[in-house]
């Protein structure tokens, strides 16, 4: 071998003797590793963010420069180990001075970040892993390599073929089964009945005669434990979503892992033409936490939108895994229209594009579909409103619209803290007619699926989890016939409800003996004006006010905004000659807000399109679950987006608004999690109607 060769070869083994090549989070079988790799790496990298920088799609790797002081010295301001050298790790020191190990600081310009965490100081020249792979202005190239990358020894490493994910992904770390102190200590359900009117005269018929059921989930009776979580998150890494919007996903992100506890586990999905898992589901201990910290802080992106495929695989770890935490969802974030699944213009209806792209494995609406609810989460003005709202609808997820990238968090925020609040799971609701004379006409349950059995004397509605303080209100109608002179009283409905212990999966009945029984007094005339109960009078509007906002929304589709306007102000008319409106009724007031914006937002075609659409569409979710969404610029933008909010969506939506406003530095935020073991906390409890 010449001289020369020789030489140059040397050099080449020397310097991959000292240079550290990570292994992908996934393939990685070293927590130790993990840890001292991420440690910090999500804080630090946030700390020197700026808006205004773009990301990079992926990074490249540099030659470390031998012999700074600083790097013999000091520790990584990153992950805070040591960079002696000899210990397996490559060294970069920036212009200013200041070193890090190499892959603490790729991590960070992955991130966006061109300025020196520790003295601020601007960048010209950054390490990265390949020249095609630079951080990109609005699509161009603002920086240069640095002139190391073109080392031979490099190019081999480039060629190093991608991790490969396994046929079955059976690959999930064991639940943390805590063993629990004794059974339920209480029910879990609330139940009342309201009748549209009290009394009515033994000789009158009254056709659809309403009758309100509400209940109401109340807080855990367990003093130490909340049914853990496996969550799956599917987040878009698309070229559209390069620059700010990342970081905020990123910094969203943070939120969810700080705040899930030892016995939660997670797994993340990233999908742009294709997707991958970046690891398999993990409880989040402190290790579990900085390995998805630092697979988050290493998203970047570029390439297509192919939502089916990134569900396909978060259905797919679903499905695959071995152990099961009580409750399980997927969170599904992306700002574009799907571009691999999709068929062209005219190829299919909207709403069945949404089918197109949902797993037949997790819609509620197949033979083979599991509950595995897909919350879905509509990211800008460009996304697919449609498509996302039809995968939330046929997976019993919710959709919200995610108008301004700032509140983010707060949208992630607000679902965590229902979904780390579950208390009663596959909640069945049945009644039956009690007196033969009368027979059900219809249940209006929005979403939930409601069945009036053949005969028309029993219903059944299926309401599935419910968070925490959790309310579900439906409407079941009768018709009532005259009766003798001997009755002074009439029973209509007997309801009873069945549910699944989350924790324990003990299964609980209530009214079992005797159900609550709905009962109207039948005077032999009943004196002045029929009073309408308050209770069914405001749910009443609740559900008309959901059906004008489907039928202004078909016509919008249809081009006719000035005929779903006109829809909308005969709903509002409608509304406010209402008893509970008249009455100052704040579940009416936030209905009119809610109207009266969806309005505006149809005020031209181009409006509609960039922000009508989803706004309206949001909404609809909400009230047909009966759930809180995210619309609009922020979670609390209306006083109707509260409604269906729960005391723990709340408190973690303060806390993440709290994090923001309170700090500049993110990498402040003192780790938290809501634990499976949280502290006793009081809640109001309400006595069951006699």
């Amino acid at each position: 071998m010449p001289m020369e060769s020789s030489s140059k070869w040397r050099k080449a083994r020397f310097a991959l003797s000292c240079l550290h090549v990570p292994s992908t989070v996934e393939d990685s079988s070293s927590p130790s590793a993990v840890e001292s790799a991420g440690r910090r790496s999500y804080g630090a990298g946030l700390r020197s963010s700026d808006s205004s920088t773009r990301m990079s799609s992926s990074s490249s790797i540099s030659l470390p420069k031998q012999g700074s002081k600083s790097s013999t010295k000091e520790d990584c301001a990153i992950c805070l180990t040591s960079m002696k050298p000899g210990q397996g790790h490559a060294i970069f020191t920036a212009e200013c001075s200041h070193s890090f190990h190499f892959h603490c600081i790729t991590s960070n310009v992955r991130h966006g970040n061109q300025i020196c965490p520790i003295c601020r100081a601007r960048w010209k020249e950054i390490p990265f892993h390949s020249p095609s792979d630079l951080p990109t202005e609005r699509g161009r190239t603002n920086m240069i390599p640095s002139p190391q990358a073109n080392n031979g020894w490099m190019n081999v490493l480039n060629q190093l073929p991608p991790p490969r994910e396994p046929s079955v992904f059976d690959d999930d770390e064991p639940v943390d089964h805590q063993p629990e102190n004794g059974s339920l200590s209480g029910e879990a359900i609330d139940v009342k009945t309201y009748p549209e009117f009290s009394a009515v005269s033994r000789s009158a018929t009254h056709n659809n005669f309403t009758i309100l059921i509400h209940l109401k989930a109340l807080s855990s009776r367990r003093q130490n434990s909340r049914a853990p979580v496996d969550l799956i998150t599917v987040l878009d890494v698309s070229g559209s979503m390069a620059g700010t919007k990342l970081a905020l996903l990123k910094r969203a992100m943070g939120f969810v892992i700080q705040h899930l506890s030892p016995s939660d586990r997670l797994s993340v999905i990233s999908f742009s033409s294709t997707a991958r898992r970046l690891f398999p589901l993990r409880r989040m201990t402190d290790s579990g936490r900085q390995e998805a910290l630092q697979a988050v802080n290493g998203l970047s992106s570029n390439g297509g939108t192919n939502i089916a495929e990134g569900l396909r695989k978060g259905a797919k770890v679903m499905m695959d895994r071995k152990w099961k935490n009580p409750v399980g969802s997927i969170i599904l974030l992306s700002d574009g229209q799907d571009t691999c699944t999709v068929p062209p213009l005219g190829g299919s209806s909207p709403e069945n594009d949404g089918l197109l792209l949902l797993p037949s494995s997790i819609n509620r609406n197949s033979d083979t579909g599991i509950s595995i609810p897909v919350h879905a989460f509509g990211f800008g003005v460009d996304h697919d409103a449609v498509a996302m709202h039809s995968i939330a609808e046929n997976s019993g997820g919710t959709f919200s619209f995610i108008e301004a990238e700032s509140v983010i968090q707060d949208a992630f925020a607000q679902c965590i803290g229902g979904l780390l609040s579950v208390v009663v799971q596959e909640l069945q609701v049945r009644f039956e007619c009690v007196d033969p004379r009368i027979k059900l006409g219809s249940a209006k349950a929005g979403s939930y699926k409601a069945t009036v059995m053949p005969g028309s004397k029993t219903g059944i509605i299926d309401f599935g989890d419910l968070y925490a303080e959790e309310e579900r209100d439906f409407l079941v109608t009768v018709d009532i016939h005259p009766i003798g002179n001997s009755c002074n009283e009439m029973s209509l409905l007997k309801v009873k409800c069945n549910y699944s212990d989350p924790i324990t999966k003990e299964s609980v009945t209530l009214g079992e003996a005797n159900g609550d029984e709905v009962k109207i007094q039948r005077p032999e005339t009943a004196g002045g004006d029929l009073v309408v109960s308050m209770e069914v009078d405001r749910q009443r509007n609740r559900l008309q006010a959901t059906e004008a906002i489907e039928e202004a929304r078909a016509a919008a589709e249809q081009g006719d905004l000035t005929g779903a306007v006109s829809v909308l102000g005969r709903c509002l008319e409608a509304l406010s000659a209402t008893v509970s409106a008249q009455a100052g009724d704040q579940l009416c007031v936030a209905l009119a807000a809610e109207i009266r914006e969806m309005q505006e937002r149809m005020s031209n075609q181009h409006v509609y399109e960039s922000s009508g659409r989803a706004y309206v569409l949001s909404g609809l979710s909400s009230h047909l679950w009966q759930r809180a969404t995210a619309r609009g610029d922020s979670t609390d933008s209306t006083s109707m987006v509260q409604t269906y909010q729960t005391q723990t969506m709340t408190d973690m939506v303060t806390h993440s608004q709290n994090l923001s406003f309170g700090s500049s530095s993110p990498s402040a935020r003192p780790p938290r999690s809501f634990s499976a073991q949280p502290q006793p906390r009081k809640w109001g409890i309400i006595r069951r109607r006699q």
